[in-house]
């Protein structure tokens, strides 16, 4: 009786000492918050998930893919000709994914591979959607060979009010090879 009396005791105590304390926040080992952080990714082939989920995975937060109507033909050559004149058009497919409440984020990685140059009109359609001023945005591309070209410079004129990350990633394919070192120089991890 008295050693389930003690337990009592000791758990009431515990109790009334932890009532009314807010739950840990999300701090660093100095005891700072740390930002609420969103990677946000287009992929056609998969390449750009493959680096999206790397990168998740290293900074912790949210991940989030855009997926938008409508598709592109199996071959090859007849996809990058449909996605040549989207881009030279300037078509903006309707979103079907949606973000909650992007408003919680501090610092989003978005993602998308190279196409003709440039980023895809999907990540076009979403930043058009989202209000990401004031925003920490940081960049990664995935290409076929071309490397990142106008992919930066493209996403931050369209980023209104972002504060774009001017030493984006861009990877050949699905290659990670050295991202976790530029990640490195984001000063975000887990």
């Amino acid at each position: 009786m008295k050693k389930s009396g003690k337990a009592v005791f000791f758990l009431a105590c515990f109790l009334f000492l932890t009532a009314g304390r807010a739950p840990a926040q999300n701090v660093n080992e100095e005891g700072i918050k740390k930002p609420e952080i969103l990677t946000v990714y287009y992929s056609y082939s998969g390449n750009t998930r493959t680096v999206a989920e790397a990168i998740h995975s290293y900074v912790g937060g949210d991940i989030f893919e855009i997926k938008a109507k409508g598709s592109y033909p199996a071959e090859y050559r007849a996809m990058v000709n449909q996605a040549k004149q989207e881009i030279q058009s300037g078509y903006r497919p309707e979103l079907i994914s949606f973000v909650p409440d992007i408003s919680k984020y501090e610092v989003i990685f978005i993602g998308s591979p190279n196409w003709w140059g440039t980023i895809t009109p999907q990540l076009s359609s979403f930043l058009e959607k989202y209000d990401l001023s004031e925003k920490k945005v940081i960049p990664f591309v995935t290409h076929g060979g071309g490397g990142a070209q106008r992919t930066f410079t493209d996403l931050a004129v369209q980023c209104k009010g972002c504060k774009v990350v001017q030493n984006g990633w861009a990877g050949y394919g699905g290659e990670t090879s050295g991202l976790t070192e530029w990640l490195d120089t984001t000063g975000y991890d887990k």
